[in-house]
C-alpha cells in the first residue's frame, strides 16, 4: 500500500473514532453525571438500550478502530460494551470486533507485507518483537501467541500486526487473537455491567483478581522464558 494512502486511512480512522466518542459523550454524559444514584443508572441504561442495533455496530466499530490504532485504549470500549449489553453480550460483541479487525489486519499484512505494518506500528517495535526469544522457535509460536494474548495487560494489538509475519495458519491465528483475549475482556465487561447496578465492590474485586492473576502469569512466563513483559 502507498504510504500516503495509509496515512490518509489512519487519519480517517482516528477522526471517525473521535467523532463516535464525541457523539456518545454528548448523548450519555448527562446520565453519567448521576451514575452514583439508582435513578441515574436506570436512565443511562435506558438511553443505551434505545440505541438498539445501532449501539452494537457502534461498539464493534470502536473495537475495530482501536485495534487498528494501538495508541487508543481498548478498556473503555470493553467497559462500555459490558454496561450496554451485560457481561456476556458485551463479551460476544467485543470478540466479534476483535475477530473482524484481526482478520483484516492479518490478511493485509500477508498481502502487502511489512510496509503495511510500518504504516501503523514503528519498525523498531516490530523488529524487536521478531528478534525476541518469544518467536525464535517457530514450533512454539502458537503457544507463545496464546499465552501473550491470554495474559491481561500485554500489547495484544502489536501481536495482531505481527501475526501476519509469523509461520502460523490463518485459522489458528484468528482463533488465538479472538478467543485468547477472554480474561481481559470478560473482566472489563463484568466491570461495565456492575457499574450499571452500582456494585462498586464487585468491580474492585474483579479488577483485583484480574491483576493478581495477570501478575502471577507474567512472573511465571518471565521466569520460564527469561524474557520480560510488564503490565
Amino acid at each position: 500500500m502507498k504510504s500516503k494512502n495509509v496515512k490518509i486511512f489512519k487519519i480517517l480512522l482516528l477522526a471517525l473514532f473521535i467523532l463516535i466518542m464525541v457523539f456518545l459523550t454528548i448523548k450519555l454524559l448527562p446520565m453519567f453525571k448521576s451514575i452514583s444514584t439508582e435513578e441515574g443508572r436506570i436512565a443511562l441504561k435506558n438511553e443505551i438500550e434505545s440505541l438498539g442495533f445501532e449501539g452494537i455496530f457502534i461498539i464493534i466499530g470502536l473495537m475495530v478502530i482501536q485495534i487498528f490504532l494501538p495508541i487508543l485504549p481498548g478498556e473503555p470500549v470493553e467497559v462500555l460494551a459490558g454496561m450496554s449489553y451485560g457481561p456476556i453480550g458485551g463479551f460476544v460483541i467485543i470478540l466479534l470486533g476483535a475477530f473482524l479487525s484481526s482478520f483484516i489486519i492479518f490478511f493485509s499484512v500477508r498481502k502487502f507485507g511489512r510496509n503495511f505494518i510500518y504504516s501503523f506500528i514503528s519498525k523498531e517495535k516490530i523488529e524487536n518483537l521478531e528478534k525476541s526469544k518469544w518467536f525464535s522457535n517457530s514450533k512454539r509460536v502458537d503457544l507463545i501467541l496464546f499465552i501473550l494474548f491470554f495474559i491481561p495487560g500485554t500489547p495484544k494489538d502489536l501481536f495482531v500486526y505481527l501475526g501476519g509475519l509469523l509461520p502460523i495458519k490463518p485459522a489458528k491465528f484468528l482463533s488465538i487473537a479472538t478467543f485468547a483475549r477472554f480474561p481481559s475482556v470478560i473482566s472489563s465487561t463484568i466491570a461495565g455491567s456492575n457499574i450499571m447496578s452500582g456494585n462498586w465492590i464487585t468491580i474492585a474485586i474483579t479488577y483485583a483478581i484480574t491483576f493478581l492473576c495477570a501478575g502471577i502469569m507474567i512472573y511465571v512466563f518471565n521466569k520460564k522464558e527469561k524474557v520480560y513483559i510488564k503490565l
